[in-house]
């Protein structure tokens, strides 16, 4: 797993030794970034449930801003701290021990507006519902801001979801990405 472009390109991040952290593969990552290029820069991010870091650390690559790094797994916060410090990252990542829940609250107690949001849970979990809701009860997201989703291409979302609109939908092999942004 590497960085595709960006400040970071070509940097190789540390990946798992077990198959407890399941990482975006390069060729859906692309195609994430690909889709939401004109939200990224100078963006403030949250890449919840990080695993790696992966695509928090893509996303500071092209010219975010600001992203924090939220897991309740210590194995993936110690990855990801090791991805960001291979990638000279340190000044724009901020790392979030605790579950989602907590994170997102802690977000909404310092008044942060996310302008995007990657999530990416486990699949067979359920949480997709209760992000959104925290998103919306916190008032997390930016006026302009999008919600990407990666999950299993046969999870149907629906076209609203706690208040935001669905915004793109798309399958590769086993993986769905659905992009919500908030309703006008």
């Amino acid at each position: 797993m590497r960085i595709i472009t960006g400040d970071y390109k070509g940097r190789r991040l540390e990946m798992p030794i077990n198959n407890d952290i399941r990482p975006t593969s390069e060729k859906v990552k692309e195609a994430i970034f690909s889709a939401i290029a004109a939200y990224i820069y100078d963006a403030t991010c949250v890449d919840l449930f990080t695993g790696t870091g992966n695509l928090g650390l893509e996303a500071l690559s092209r010219g975010a801003s600001k992203c924090y790094f939220c897991d309740s797994s210590r194995e993936s916060l110690n990855l990801t701290k090791r991805n960001i410090a291979m990638c000279k990252a340190e000044d724009k990542s901020v790392l979030m021990a605790g579950d989602f829940e907590r994170s997102l609250i802690k977000l909404g107690e310092k008044g942060e507006k996310v302008d995007v949001f990657f999530i990416d849970p486990p699949y067979k979990e359920g949480l997709y519902e209760k992000v959104f809701q925290l998103i919306k009860e916190y008032e997390l997201l930016a006026e302009d801001g999008i919600i990407v989703t990666e999950h299993n291409s046969r999870d149907k979302f629906p076209e609203e979801l706690e208040g935001f609109s669905l915004l793109k939908d798309k399958v590769y092999g086993t993986i769905g990405v659905t992009i919500y942004s908030c309703l006008e």
